[in-house]
Formats: C-alpha cells, sequence, structure tokens
C-alpha cells in the first residue's frame, strides 16, 4: 500500500522550518569553524571547546532517530509501560565509571582516541584489532541509525528512503567538512536544543489531542497498567527488566562512552580531565528524552483508543510498527509543529552521523600515523605534513560518508527481521562492542599483558554471539536470552581468554610513540 494514502499533507510551513533548521546551523557551523591548520585542530577542536557544549554534543550523538521514533512504541504497545527506563540505571552507572576512570586513564598522555591507549598498553596489533572493531560496529550501527530516519521520513514528508538517506548524509559530510570536530560540537549542541524542543512539543501536542487531556490520560494509562516502572523477573529472555539494567546494561554504555570513538572522541575535546569528567556526568541529562517520549507513547495510547486507527493506517502499522508517531504527527500535530518534530528527528539523525564521520575519520588517519607526526607545531616539515593530513581526513570523511548511506540502503532488507528500530540498531552493535571492552579492561590492568590471547578472546566472543543470535531449538524459537546479555558474555570472554592465554610484560612504561 502506497504511502501516500495516509498523508494529509506535509505543508510549505512544515518544510520552511525544516529548511530554516537545515540552513540556520549550516551557516552558525560555518561561522563557528575556525581555523582547522593541524589535526589537533580537526579533530580534537584545538582542545578549547567548553565542557557544556562538548556534554550537548555527547547528548545529541546517542539520541538518535531511533530513541524518538522507537521508543514511544514501546509505551504504547498492548502491556507496555515504563519499565524502559530500567535500562537507564545501567547508562548512569557507566557514566560515572567512565568518568572516575577512563578518563584518568585517557588524560595520561594526548590522544586522539581509546585505540592509541590500548596500542601503548598492549602493543600496535591490538591498537589495529580495536580500530577494525571501531570501523565494523560504526559501519552497522550508524547504518541502522540512518536508515531509521530515512524510513521515518518517508511516511511524514513523503521521501522515498533512498534520497532521504543521501540526502542526510550529504548534509552530514558538509557540516563535518566545514571546520572539523569544532563545527561538529557546536552544531551538535544547536540539535541538541532542537531535539528537546521537538520532544517537548510532541508530548504537550499528544497530551492535548486526547479529549479529557491530562486526566483522561491518566485514568486509561493507569487502567491498561502503563506507569509500572520496576521489573525483577529473572527471566533472561526479557529485555526491560531491572537486573538487565543494573547488570547488562553498564557493558554495553562503558562500550560506547568508554571504547566507542563516536562517543570518545568528545572527552578528547575537553581542555582538561575535570572537564572531561564534567562532560561525561553532566550527558546524563540525555536520559530527560526518553522520559518525553515513553510520555508520548503513553498519550498516543489513550489517543488512539479515542480516534480509532483507520484501516488504512492498520494496515501500514502492521506492516511496519514504527509508523505509529510519524502517522501520529500528520494526523494531529499543527502546521509548524510538525516542522520542528520532523527537524528534531533530522537533527538527532545528522549529529549521530557527524559523529561517526569524524570518528571514522580519525581512527583510519590513526591508524597510519602518530599523534607527535601530526601536530603540526615543530618544524616546517611537520607543518606541512599536517596540513596533508587535514586534507587527506577531509576525502576520508567523504568516502566513509559514501560507506555509511550504502550500508543504510542495506538496512532496507536487514530492518525485516527485527521487531522494532531500537533492536536493529542496538543489536548489530553486540558484535563488537563486547569484545572492545573485554581488551580495554585488560589495558587497564596495573601489569600489562602481551596480546597473545587477545586475538583468540576476540574471534571466540564474536562466535558465540553469533551463535546466540542464530541458535534455533527444534521448534524454531530462538535462544531465550536478551541481547543485552550478549554484551557482558563477549565482554567475559574476550578478557578471560586474553588474560589466561596471555603472559606477563616485564616492562609496564607505556610508550605513546612507539
Amino acid at each position: 500500500m502506497p504511502v501516500e494514502i495516509l498523508q494529509p499533507k506535509f505543508s510549505t510551513v512544515d518544510w520552511l522550518v525544516v529548511v530554516a533548521y537545515l540552513v540556520g546551523t549550516t551557516l552558525i557551523g560555518a561561522k563557528l569553524a575556525g581555523k582547522q591548520a593541524t589535526i589537533r585542530d580537526f579533530f580534537l577542536g584545538g582542545r578549547k571547546l567548553p565542557w557544556w557544549a562538548i556534554s550537548g554534543s555527547i547528548i545529541a550523538t546517542e539520541i538518535s532517530a531511533a530513541t524518538i521514533v522507537g521508543v514511544p512504541t514501546i509505551s504504547y504497545a498492548a502491556g507496555g509501560n515504563l519499565t524502559y527506563l530500567q535500562l537507564a540505571l545501567g547508562s548512569i552507572l557507566a557514566r560515572v565509571i567512565v568518568a572516575r576512570y577512563f578518563v584518568r586513564k585517557f588524560f595520561e598522555k594526548e590522544i586522539y582516541s581509546p585505540y592509541d591507549y590500548v596500542g601503548a598498553r598492549l602493543g600496535p596489533r591490538v591498537k589495529h584489532t580495536t580500530t577494525a572493531l571501531f570501523f565494523l560496529g560504526a559501519i552497522l550501527g550508524q547504518g541502522a541509525r540512518l536508515f531509521i530516519t530515512a524510513s521515518v521520513l518517508g511516511v511524514v514528508a513523503g521521501l522515498k528512503p533512498i534520497p532521504a538517506i543521501w540526502l542526510m548524509g550529504a548534509f552530514a559530510v558538509g557540516w563535518t567538512l566545514l571546520g572539523g570536530m569544532t563545527t561538529v560540537i557546536w552544531t551538535d549542541v544547536i540539535q541538541f536544543g532542537v531535539i528537546i524542543l521537538g520532544a517537548v512539543f510532541a508530548l504537550l501536542a499528544s497530551v492535548m489531542a486526547v479529549p479529557g487531556g491530562v486526566g483522561e490520560v491518566i485514568r486509561v494509562a493507569s487502567e491498561a497498567g502503563k506507569f509500572q516502572l520496576f521489573d525483577f523477573s529473572t527471566d533472561l529472555s526479557l529485555e526491560y527488566t531491572f537486573w538487565c539494567g543494573i547488570i547488562a546494561l553498564p557493558f554495553l554504555n562503558l562500550a560506547a562512552f568508554g571504547t566507542d570513538q563516536v562517543m570518545a572522541q568528545r572527552m578528547f575535546c575537553c581542555k582538561s580531565e575535570a572537564d572531561a569528567r564534567r562532560a561525561i556526568l553532566w550527558s546524563n541529562v540525555s536520559l530527560f528524552i526518553p522520559v518525553l517520549m515513553l510520555g508520548v507513547g503513553i498519550a498516543m495510547y489513550a489517543y488512539f483508543l479515542h480516534r480509532p486507527l483507520s484501516p488504512d493506517e492498520a494496515a501500514q502499522l502492521t506492516v511496519d510498527k514504527q509508523r505509529l508517531f510519524p502517522l501520529f504527527i500528520l494526523r494531529e500535530l499543527p502546521v509548524g509543529v510538525r516542522g520542528i518534530v520532523v527537524a528534531a528527528i533530522f537533527a538527532a539523525s545528522i549529529s549521530t552521523l557527524e559523529g561517526a564521520l569524524t570518528a571514522l575519520a580519525q581512527a583510519t588517519v590513526g591508524f597510519f600515523l602518530k599523534p607527535s607526526d601530526l601536530s603540526g607545531e615543530a618544524t616546517p616539515a611537520n607543518q606541512r605534513r599536517a596540513t596533508s593530513a587535514v586534507r587527506w581526513s577531509k576525502l576520508v570523511i567523504i568516502a566513509w560518508g559514501l560507506l555509511l548511506c550504502l550500508m543504510a540502503m542495506a538496512c532496507i532488507e536487514l530492518a525485516k527481521d527485527y521487531k522494532n528500530v531500537i533492536d536493529l540498531a542496538l543489536s548489530l552493535a553486540r558484535y563488537t562492542y563486547g569484545p572492545l571492552l573485554g581488551v580495554f579492561l585488560l589495558a587497564f590492568l596495573p601489569r600489562r599483558r602481551d596480546d597473545a590471547g587477545l586475538f583468540w578472546g576476540v574471534g571466540l566472543s564474536i562466535c558465540v554471539v553469533l551463535a546466540m543470535s542464530l541458535y534455533r531449538t527444534g521448534s524454531g524459537q530462538p535462544l531465550g536470552i536478551s541481547p543485552f546479555w550478549h554484551y557482558p558474555i563477549a565482554t567475559g570472554i574476550t578478557f578471560a581468554v586474553g588474560y589466561l592465554l596471555g603472559k606477563p610484560v616485564v616492562s609496564d612504561s607505556a610508550d605513546f610513540e612507539k
């Protein structure tokens, strides 16, 4: 059934709001870009950016279209409630650990990525291995997020998924090329504001659309048990439980904030270790967005009880449940407000993609060059080398942009095997996050071990996660373990095998220049 049947019209005013956001952000980003003479300027913003801006950038990068579109369907669904918020426990705990331990390690010397650190601790082969794992995880995860936004725009604005993918990819690449990490940080701050504004407007509009307003939403939601917050079930197949949030989710978030260059790169832009800690801890503000979007889902539940889905809309949701919020946007949001919410969805996707592009480019350049070769401060030869490296970095950004857009196109088919977009985005990361975190935990040990066991540990953990994902019982049912538990399992396998098969290193001095 064609999408156009469901589209009352994404008006000219709505489009003007979106265009104003895109043009305005481009102009502001260009004005704040500054001079990008060295790799330090291009990838670290010269280490002169304020911590609050970096924290806003972390939040904007963390909040993707999967959050804005996928989270409301969780509380809206039959049996849905607020138990998703239990996952926030693991997120908060992980940020505290990253701020307390990871930041201190990463600021011992000036480095450009977490992979520089593990390379200094465990050897260059480990640096290359962790960089490769990051490449794989970023291609899979960021491609999925880009696809999710394109799907939403297809419903709300009438854009076909493939043109939408390339449109967002073009803006993300363009903004990143304007001024490297400085532009990314400041455009992310703008996008953080747009995301918050869009989420607040969506919640207010969804509540006001229900006959009877807030009181009716509370009554209907209470009767349906949608305000349940905690689930202490020990069933490992359930995703939103207290034990999953407090035990499994910290592993996912430690990997995301401490080992994934997309997030970790921001802490390297801070002026000092103290600023990096502040930026990470204050990024907990991002948890406010899922609260708002769960509220949107609950309000939509009450709304659709009073104003049921049409046969055409019900048919669309049978094909793709993630169309629920976009359909509501078209039904009830006023002209102009629709544009703000769609701009927020754009902002969530482009900010995440920008972060991925700078991280992928930096890791690619860092794969071949050392920080001391790139500063451009010591000699004219170093200056020429640094200028050339910036030029090559921009070409690398374009190449990665093309690859991520192609991966997003591949996700059009992959998405058919997942029940919601949150599962799609997170499931693709589980193959790399667990091994990455296991490697970093080994690197943090006071007495280093060589890399003899790490390659076996990484390979085994990926195989185990793949086996758990593909396993089917005799009745055709999947293994009854939530994908969230794959992260601690993969981390434990990598760490244990790497430790047991590795040998102690006699010298414990870390040489960041080797």
